[in-house]
């Protein structure tokens, strides 16, 4: 049930979005969004998200702290390019727990990496992000996660799995694979070639490839759901090392703590830089919508691009959708948003 509508109450509004891809980090959207609810006299909770996609790791580094390392590694092209990992802070008040890092895929292996005339999924590998995953290894962590959105490449995991080999293995520790897509090995040749440059012969090409690779191994990850994030890398490294898929967006939401923080807020604020019906399919703003309709709290979203369905804003109950594609234009609509629950409250102070 959604609680009364009070205007004098202390509950701040949870902020809440994703990126704007190439536009705005998730930082970024929240804090506009959050000056315009303060400058019309409501208190904001400042809480970007991710889902496994580009911005993963800065999200959690953000929130759970952390030594950010820069390194040199392979690029998606074969060319060297500057990555981060972070070796997150260790909890407090828990006994031991192994040595956390975590990295973007598309740090070193992502499309944005490449310019758009030279993008070729048939050339592109994952090396650099094996390399990323060995080097956090020997900073001391025992536990890798590997955010598994934005990459250019479909070899399977293939370079990355070369460099990891290469580099003397994981030496005990343990990967998981946040994904944004619940795409399987079997599928995501078709399904994200062509985003990548891949023409028909290209995809088909792609797909021997893959068979070939899956059939050296003793686990085949063919049908397996989100096998086949970041190009099939999410299911090469749980193939061959065991890694264990997760959704990325649930496991950004609980380590953020947004159940608790949305329990506690007037209403919630989501955003991404277009929301449709993939929005509903695991992304971080579909995900926490869900999330507050369950819990009986209002949610709006902000975004980008509106193309989501009126039947598919129902399946997520969001009461409004404001369209902003500039800095001005969020905090505009974080003011908005104040203004209409201030009417729904009987006005003002």
């Amino acid at each position: 049930m959604i609680p009364p509508v009070t205007w004098n109450d202390e509950r701040p509004v949870l902020v809440a979005p994703d990126a704007f891809k190439g536009t705005f980090t998730a930082t970024e959207v929240a804090d506009a969004i959050a000056e315009g609810l303060e400058a019309a006299g409501l208190a904001a909770d400042r809480c970007p998200i991710a889902d496994g996609g580009e911005g993963t790791a800065a999200i959690l580094r953000g929130a759970l702290g952390g030594e950010e390392h820069a390194v040199r590694v392979t690029g998606p092209l074969g060319d060297p390019v500057d990555a981060t990992f972070t070796l997150l802070s260790p909890p407090t008040g828990r006994a031991r727990t192994p040595r956390t890092a975590v990295l973007d895929m598309a740090a070193a292996s992502g499309l944005p990496l490449i310019a758009a005339a030279d993008r070729d999924p048939l050339r592109a590998t994952t090396a650099g992000t094996g390399e990323l995953i060995t080097t956090a290894i020997t900073a001391g962590a025992e536990h890798v996660l590997v955010a598994c959105g934005g990459s250019a490449t479909v070899d399977g995991g293939a370079g990355a799995l070369a460099a990891i080999e290469e580099d003397g293995g994981l030496r005990g520790a343990k990967l998981t694979c946040l994904c944004d897509v619940a795409t399987t090995w079997s599928r995501c040749a078709a399904v994200f070639g062509p985003q990548k440059g891949a023409d028909a012969a290209g995809v088909a090409e792609l797909e021997r490839r893959l068979a070939a690779l899956a059939a050296t191994w003793s686990v085949d990850p063919g049908a397996v759901p989100m096998s086949g994030a970041a190009g099939g890398l999410s299911g090469g490294l749980f193939a061959v090392h065991g890694a264990a898929l997760e959704r990325g967006a649930p496991y950004v939401l609980n380590a953020l703590g947004t159940d608790a923080r949305m329990k506690a807020a007037r209403f919630v604020v989501v955003g991404e830089g277009r929301i449709d019906r993939t929005t509903l399919d695991g992304k971080g703003p579909g995900e926490l919508a869900t999330r507050a309709r369950q819990g009986g709290v209002p949610c709006h979203a902000v975004v980008g691009s509106n193309g989501i369905s009126a039947f598919d804003g129902r399946i997520i109950d969001l009461q409004e959708i404001v369209e902003a594609t500039t800095r001005d234009e969020l905090v505009a609509a974080g003011r908005f948003l104040a203004e209409r629950w201030a009417a729904a409250a009987g006005g003002g102070d």
